[in-house]
């Protein structure tokens, strides 16, 4: 039999989590208290208290539990809209339990904001539904993983979002980015003649330019002797000089990126639907609109969204350059997975436009003393980045964001040696390789596990590695990959991969995953891994912004964390652990079984569709399959 004094310690813990005040089996407020005193689901006007009662802001929490997943909730008709109010079903099940109480508060006190839950199972098992309570009535929200939405930080963005339907403040801020992006990629089209690759270098030269204290914008006067472009280039050139990008054979390599902005005779030539040369006009643009957003002391990668919004709205997928910017909220949970700590040193060796980099600085920054922040940026961030474009945008990134450039190469980084990288003592490995470089056999050794592998062989003993690769890097597409595979195990442990959002990269169509490693550690045959199905993240996908972040990510990221650093129990259609062999594949999906123990409803609706079935066949003459005479 279900313990139900098992479900209230689980309940507690959870709200514990989420840092709200509550009472159980009553109300430290009186008002409440007194409400709940002719409360009782026999509607005798006697007492009757729920779990928990709570409050987060403004907002009343009410929690009933039922141990038995069964005793949930019963609705009218089984619409899912309307729950069943009369006195037997209010006792018996949790969400029509905890709407009594919460409608039974609405009615006898001054609170009128309320959030009722109906809470039921274990803690591997369970279901938490959300119900809000108003003068409207009661509406009901979706089920919840815990109650990290509803704290006094969060409720607020619940509340406006689930509840009201607002667009999320972090959305309209991303459409704003999106729809700059584009009108300022029109602009560099339309009176720059700039390719696609040339944009994104003419932006950076133009953001560091004004950094410099002595560069202002009235000087640019479309000179012919000395053009506005050539002033743009000094100005970046001695910004970083003074920011001591070093050595001068790097600076020099970023510089020549950055030619075309004193090469190109348009650019810098008066046009007269603007009455100023185009470079005047980006670079009033950019300081008026972009570069608040661009040096924000935040883990958002502007620069390189700017770089894939180029691309896309020049009508590229990005693929073709090889560019798939790792989103901000994957870059940001790198760091969460792995704990970074500000004593970690960090190596990205194919940091594309840097946001890895950025991520893991920003996390480190939030943590350290303010005396080892310098440290931070000077000595601590490493980045490798083949293409000197993506190279010349990575550095541009990191002197915005006021350092971390010191440490960054432009090289080829599985023609460097692993040997040579173990020296810099790296013990934080992140990394989004190029896709589908190994194809074809002379390429065979550009495959994403190739990549994982140089990787791992690169950290120092014990350091820890995540990577985010396509789930048939998990799978092994080849014999060569399987046996890469076999070789990682031999030398690393694997310590679980989490599938992620099949709309993570969306509209490059890559189902994508997160490896996570420990290296130098020869992986045992009896250590178990765990695999995440994370698919429902809490992202979707509107089709104007692409994808979005919904209020609701926030519990669901808490839990992946609370089972992968904090080892919580969860069902196997979320988390499986298990040990490998080298063969398997080695995702979720592999290893899934179903371990929820059907209910009677189970085994009521698989009869009716098997006898639905059956009739079907019999109707059709195909009686003969179930034995049936003609």
């Amino acid at each position: 039999m279900a313990n139900e004094r098992k479900t209230d310690f689980f309940i507690g813990n959870l709200l514990n989590n989420a840092k709200i005040k509550f009472t159980p089996n009553g109300s430290d407020i009186k008002e409440i208290q007194d409400a709940l005193k002719t409360a009782s689901k026999k509607g005798t006007g006697k007492s009757g208290f729920p779990e928990f009662v709570g409050k987060s802001k403004d907002f009343i929490i009410v929690i009933e539990d039922k141990a038995d997943l069964n005793k949930q909730a019963i609705y009218d008709n089984d619409d899912g809209f309307t729950l069943l109010m009369d006195n037997k079903s209010i006792s018996d099940y949790a969400e029509n339990g905890a709407l009594h109480y919460a409608q039974e508060i609405f009615t006898k006190t001054n609170f009128k904001k309320i959030f009722a839950f109906g809470c039921s199972g274990n803690e591997k098992h369970h279901k938490i539904k959300p119900i809000y309570v108003d003068e409207n009535g009661y509406k009901i929200l979706q089920n919840v993983e815990n109650f990290e939405n509803f704290s006094e930080e969060n409720i607020e963005k619940y509340y406006k979002e689930q509840v009201l339907k607002e667009t999320p403040a972090e959305a309209l801020e991303l459409e704003d980015i999106l729809s700059k992006s584009k009108e300022l990629n029109e602009y560099l089209r339309n009176y720059g003649q700039l390719g696609d690759s040339e944009k994104p270098l003419i932006v950076s030269a133009i953001l560091l330019a004004l950094q410099d204290n002595s560069f202002t914008i009235d000087s640019l006067i479309g000179d012919s002797l000395k053009t506005d472009g050539q002033k743009i280039f000094d100005a970046l050139s001695t910004y970083m000089t003074r920011v001591e990008v070093q050595p001068e054979t790097k600076k020099d390599k970023i510089l020549n990126q950055f030619t075309t902005i004193k090469d190109r005779t348009l650019l810098n030539r008066i046009d007269t639907r603007l009455e100023k040369t185009p470079l005047k006009y980006f670079t009033e643009y950019l300081k008026n609109n972009i570069l608040k957003s661009v040096i924000a002391n935040t883990p958002e990668d502007v620069l390189g969204r700017f770089y894939g919004e180029f691309i896309r709205y020049s009508g590229g997928d990005g693929q073709t350059l090889g560019v798939v910017l790792t989103p901000k909220h994957i870059t940001e949970l790198f760091c969460e997975l792995l704990d970074i700590q500000p004593s970690d040193i960090v190596f990205d060796p194919c940091c594309g436009t840097g946001s890895f980099l950025i991520a893991a600085m920003h996390y480190m920054l939030k943590k350290a003393e303010p005396k080892d922040r310098n440290k931070i940026k000077k000595d601590q961030i490493f980045g490798i980045e083949v293409r000197e474009d993506m190279f010349s945008i990575a550095t541009t990134n990191m002197i915005l964001r006021g350092d971390g450039k010191s440490n960054l190469v432009c090289d080829d980084f599985l023609n460097r040696s692993a040997e040579e990288f173990k020296k810099n003592k790296f013990t934080i490995g992140l990394m989004n390789p190029p896709y589908s470089q190994g194809k074809v056999k002379e390429n065979a050794h550009l495959t994403e596990i190739s990549f994982v592998k140089h990787l791992l062989d690169s950290l120092s003993d014990g350091a820890k590695c995540a990577v985010i690769v396509p789930q048939s890097t998990m799978v092994g597409k080849t014999n060569e990959d399987k046996l890469v595979k076999k070789n990682i195990l031999e030398k690393h442990s694997l310590e679980g991969v989490i599938t992620l959002n099949k709309n993570t990269f969306y509209g490059i169509g890559t189902n994508t995953c997160i490896a996570i490693f420990t290296a130098h550690k020869p992986h045992p045959k009896e250590k178990y891994c765990k695999f995440i199905n994370f698919e429902d993240d809490g992202f979707v996908v509107n089709k104007h912004i692409g994808l979005i972040e919904t209020e609701r990510a926030k519990e669901k990221k808490a839990r992946l964390i609370s089972c992968w650093r904090h080892d919580a129990p969860a069902e196997s259609r979320f988390m499986v652990k298990t040990i490998i062999e080298p063969e398997d594949e080695w995702l979720h999906s592999f290893y899934y079984f179903n371990d929820e123990i059907p209910c009677d409803e189970d085994f009521e609706n698989t009869m009716a569709d098997y006898l639905t079935f059956e009739f079907n066949m019999v109707t059709h003459g195909k009686g003969y399959l179930f034995g049936l005479d003609e």
